[in-house]
């Protein structure tokens, strides 16, 4: 079992799966917590909160990065239709992970700045929470697309259409 475990954990494909659900659902929690503490006015919360926030953006990379390692291999064994979601789907994490980065900065930001500039603490929050929002959408119209890759059950319209490379 362990044996399994360990092999697993050596194949991208298997990580970028274990993986990919904290930058939408990590993130949709954590601001969840973000939000109460704001309207709590618990700034002990609010960097808990950011910290969630910081953690699961930057969590994208890891995500993309085994995302990307593993393209090839999905590629190979998923049907026309999954290949053209799959493209979709890379194309996407291209055009978009750019927002995770930025979250994250931001929420670091969030969480420092106010130690030396006190007033800047509800506008570097009210800024994570709005680029949170953003995030989350951009999450899930990735996510969109990945989950059609292999499962055939969720595909509920045609694929989408790929340029010629």
């Amino acid at each position: 079992m362990i044996d399994g475990l360990l092999r697993d954990l050596q194949q991208p494909e298997y990580l970028h799966v274990l993986l990919n659900p904290l930058p939408v659902y990590g993130l949709a929690v954590a601001l969840f917590g973000l939000i109460a503490a704001m309207y709590l006015g618990s700034r002990g919360g609010q960097i808990t909160a950011l910290v969630l926030i910081f953690a699961t953006a930057i969590s994208a990379w890891p995500v993309a990065h085994y995302g990307e390692a593993a393209e090839d291999r999905v590629l190979a064994v998923a049907d026309e239709a999954g290949q053209a979601w799959l493209k979709a789907h890379a194309h996407r994490v291209d055009e978009l992970i750019f927002v995770f980065y930025v979250l994250a900065l931001v929420s670091a930001a969030a969480i420092f700045a106010p130690k030396k500039w006190p007033k800047s603490a509800r506008p570097l929050a009210i800024a994570t929470l709005l680029l949170a929002l953003v995030s989350l959408g951009a999450g899930g119209y990735i996510a969109y697309a990945g989950g059609k890759i292999r499962h055939r059950e969720f595909r509920n319209s045609p694929p989408p259409k790929t340029a010629p490379e």
